[in-house]
């Protein structure tokens, strides 16, 4: 283990560093590709999307001898460089420099699993037909070794014309080989040809049979004997996979997890929540000057920490996700639940985000990036703000608690949360009739052995998220909070801000009360629809400011009596109803015309989901007057 066959020296002076080289990390999913990104990177790395894709990769630089660096690109998982997939076409242009604003790497890590070597050294073919200096990682040196496998990584050095190096990513074994390859590139060019086969006799790459013919036969060439299944994998199989244990496991999986987000969380949450408020009024006692105070603390303070907040829910949901993907089980549950979502048209890799979305619709978006198909994935996050999130919460309690009587609370919280799922499936159904339309797409999952995920892993992983999400999210909240307050707060009258009725934000309340009056809503209930579009628990601030009643929660009592005074029975329905399906929320508007690089998409959900929320709202209120 951790033998280099053809790797180049490392005792070469090196010359004077023109500019710092570029190298590819390529391999099949459940390669080990990350985790050799994570070990070579550490915390110097960042996530991005590259130029008009959707696709995400992470960008690092690995320090070698001295102060030496190269710059490392995790691509996306593939199989394949034939462009039929966004990942596998992202993939392809970037080792071919056709990647706009990215250059073209200098060298190639193609890492493949040598447990499942048969079926990953397929990825040769292609990648080295293009030329590139590369090191061929054999990750999982270790496992293979442990198992009874056996490859002569000499010998496949020379089929392969290349150097290959057996590594184990997760616990460090080999990797100076890796940063001897490395070095190599800050030199010039890394030894590439192994001694063996030219390039040239490569297959056609086109050729998918002649591909893994070429493969079985390099592997047979190196002796490759494949492991024997792990046996605890095989048990596990047969519980996670049985007919009647597994559904019923998955379910208790679904919902530890759906608990700890909610329950796990909140106590962090309050204690963020703590933090706010105490440092705002902290703000406030050394700022003097009352409008730049107000700014500060009731606009950024108030409208960022509504956001940053839900930062635990946020970590808590991808530290589940990651222990699940890197454990192996998160393959099974998406098998487990494909045949429930090929009803509506979606696959099984759709259910964790739609799950996840229960806690906010920002980080199950996110999450929508494991779905290798476009149209699949288009459809989940259009659908995806439809699940009742926990921001609506804090709008809910306050109108049930107005008016509805205690017996019947809960199920008319039950409710909204069903006839929110119910719009989902609509929707999705929709999508995949019409504007989505496609075949079922093939739903192909390598089922990973089961392994402990590595904390290392996991917490860089949590440090990637919680950067991606403050950055994305966080700065939007911020623009919509301080225009949310500039309209609040004008025109000053004597220098002073006017009554909340007499302000810009009232004027465009008044303006649009004719739009909303047949839903049962005057233009306080208005001013608070249009500030809820920051966040929507804003609404609750809002209308407590609109009544006098500063800093009341859900759960004010004088805030339920004076909604009772302004509202009808039905305009309190509507109000529900139309917060179960209206997106309110600027914060998952920025991130979905981030995931989908178009507005198109965005736009097209903020305007179904508001006509479907206004024609919802409006047939509640005049049910309710009916009924009356």
């Amino acid at each position: 283990m951790g033998d280099c066959h053809g790797c180049p020296a490392a005792t070469i002076t090196r010359p004077a560093k023109t500019r710092r080289q570029i190298v590819a990390i390529v391999g099949p999913p459940n390669s080990g590709k990350s985790t050799l990104f994570n070990r070579l990177t550490g915390l110097r790395q960042k996530v991005a999307n590259f130029p008009g894709v959707t696709v995400e990769h992470r960008m690092g630089r690995a320090r070698l001898d001295g102060d030496h660096e190269v710059y490392l690109v995790d691509l996306p998982g593939v199989y394949s460089l034939t462009p039929r997939t966004e990942d596998e076409r992202v993939t392809h242009d970037v080792l071919g420099g056709a990647m706009k604003d990215m250059p073209k790497p200098d060298a190639v890590l193609l890492i493949l699993d040598s447990t499942n070597l048969s079926r990953h050294l397929v990825l040769a073919a292609p990648v080295l037909s293009l030329g590139l200096p590369t090191l061929v990682i054999l990750n999982m040196a270790d496992d293979l070794d442990a198992r009874g496998g056996e490859v002569d990584s000499a010998e496949l050095a020379m089929q392969l014309g290349s150097p290959v190096a057996l590594v184990s990513a997760a616990k460090g074994i080999g990797i100076e080989k890796v940063m001897q390859f490395l070095a190599g590139t800050t030199q010039g060019a890394p030894a590439r040809n192994g001694g063996g086969k030219p390039l040239m006799e490569l297959p056609v790459i086109q050729d998918i049979p002649k591909c893994r013919a070429w493969a079985a036969h390099a592997g047979s060439k190196a002796r490759y004997h494949a492991p024997a299944p792990p046996l605890w994998t095989r048990r596990l199989d047969a519980i996670f996979l049985h007919p009647l244990l597994g559904p019923l496991i998955f379910l208790l999986v679904v919902i530890g997890v759906f608990e700890t987000i909610f329950a796990g969380a909140q106590p962090l949450m309050d204690a963020i929540d703590d933090g706010i408020q105490a440092s705002g009024a902290w703000v406030a006692s050394v700022i003097s000057y009352a409008p730049l105070r107000s700014l500060l603390v009731d606009g950024v303070w108030s409208g960022v920490g509504s956001v940053v907040k839900f930062l635990p829910q946020i970590l808590i949901l991808f530290l589940f996700i990651g222990i699940l993907e890197d454990s192996g089980y998160l393959a099974r549950a998406a098998l487990i639940a494909d045949r429930t979502m090929a009803r509506i048209g979606l696959q099984g890799k759709s259910f964790i985000p739609l799950l996840s979305a229960y806690a906010c619709a920002v980080p199950a978006i996110m999450a929508t990036r494991t779905i290798e198909n476009k149209r699949d994935r288009i459809a989940t996050i259009l659908i995806a703000p439809f699940m009742t999130c926990s921001a609506r919460l804090p709008v809910y309690t306050l109108v049930i608690a107005a008016f509805i009587a205690p017996k019947y609370q809960v199920l008319a919280l039950l409710s909204l949360y069903i006839i929110g799922f119910l719009a989902a499936i609509g929707t999705a159904k929709l999508l995949k009739s019409t504007i989505l339309k496609s075949a079922r797409s093939s739903f192909m999952l390598e089922m990973p052995p089961y392994r402990w995920p590595t904390p290392r892993s996991l917490g860089l992983r949590l440090v990637d998220r919680a950067k991606v999400f403050l950055r994305r999210a966080g700065t939007v909240i911020l623009a919509v909070a301080i225009v949310i307050w500039v309209l609040g707060h004008l025109p000053l009258k004597n220098g002073a801000p006017p009554p909340i009725d007499q302000s810009i934000e009232a004027k465009i309340g008044h303006a649009v009360e004719p739009a909303i009056k047949p839903l049962g809503f005057n233009w306080k209930i208005g001013i608070g629809l249009i500030s809820s579009l920051a966040a929507r628990e804003v609404i609750v601030g809002t209308l407590g400011t609109i009544y006098g009643m500063e800093g009341s929660s859900e759960h004010s009592v004088e805030l339920q009596k004076a909604l009772r005074r302004d509202l009808t029975p039905g305009g309190a329905a509507a109000l529900l109803v139309f917060f179960a399906f209206a997106m309110q929320c600027m914060s998952t508007i920025a991130v979905v015309r981030r995931e989908t690089m178009s507005w198109k998409w965005p736009a097209l959900q903020f305007a179904y989901m508001t006509l479907f929320a206004y024609a919802a709202a409006f047939a509640a209120n005049h049910a309710v007057l009916w009924l009356a």
